[in-house]
């Protein structure tokens, strides 16, 4: 249903978990979403872990040490090298400049001007996520941010994305996100009270057949969760994280091919 072969530039494409327990994440995904995994040396020293899904790649799994657990979203570029230079000229911070992934990619890591981190990834060898929006997968990409508007400039006059701003009573309540090709990519939100201090920060949905029982499992398996489940208008949803402190959301609910 959600094979992919291919993403048009400016669509999200892929994610990958940077955690200090890489064997915890493994048992905490595998449980909850039924993942398989292959384990692939690092040039260098490490570990980057496929996630699979019916044998098609979806996710992985990497482990670093330093940093707190995260989810880390991918969009598909033509030139990781232009993305990063325009990016840097909009006002991103660029923290990683482009560097080749062995013969898998290009890619480049930067923040935007509200603090989110987004990773661009100029495909090669490795497309990205060979399925998308079937359970299990990888089916939506939100900003989470103190600014929409600013952040909607500034992405639009990155990738070219379109936005639609839903407002109530004058304020904006969401922004969604078409990319070049006119398909629906993702969306924006503010950042509620409860977040404190909190910088912005791009979060990743997973696909699952019932989000009721996937929260049963979360708990189960170690995680927390952290809002929901919820019904927005458009499916049902909750936000959690997994033992190491990785946020991410589930959604139960119709989805694109």
């Amino acid at each position: 249903m959600g094979k992919r072969e291919r993403y048009e530039p400016g669509t999200f494409s892929w994610a990958d978990l940077s955690t200090s327990d890489a064997d915890g994440a493994k048992a905490f995904y595998g449980g909850l979403f039924g993942w398989e995994f292959e384990d692939s040396e690092i040039p260098g020293g490490g570990v980057y872990t496929m996630c699979h899904v019916q044998g098609d790649a979806v996710a992985a799994i990497v482990q670093q040490d330093q940093q707190p657990g995260h989810w880390n979203n991918y969009v598909t570029v033509a030139s990781a090298d232009e993305t990063a230079a325009r990016a840097q000229q909009l006002g991103a911070n660029v923290f990683e400049k482009p560097f080749d992934v062995m013969d898998a990619g290009r890619m480049a890591v930067f923040a935007d001007p509200g603090g989110a981190m987004l990773c661009v990834w100029e495909p090669r060898g490795h497309i990205g996520a060979g399925r998308v929006n079937d359970p299990g997968c990888m089916g939506w990409n939100e900003l989470q941010t103190r600014d929409p508007e600013t952040a909607a400039a500034f992405y639009s006059a990155l990738f070219d994305w379109k936005t639609e701003r839903m407002e109530q009573d004058g304020a904006t309540v969401y922004i969604t996100i078409k990319n070049q090709a006119d398909w629906m990519n993702g969306g924006m939100m503010p950042l509620s009270e409860q977040h404190g201090d909190a910088p912005s920060f791009w979060m990743t949905y997973f696909i699952v057949d019932s989000c009721d029982e996937a929260v049963a499992h979360v708990k189960e398996l170690g995680g927390a969760v952290l809002a929901g489940p919820m019904e927005p208008g458009v499916g049902r949803i909750a936000v959690v994280s997994d033992p190491q402190g990785a946020v991410f959301a589930v959604f139960e609910g119709e989805t694109d091919e």
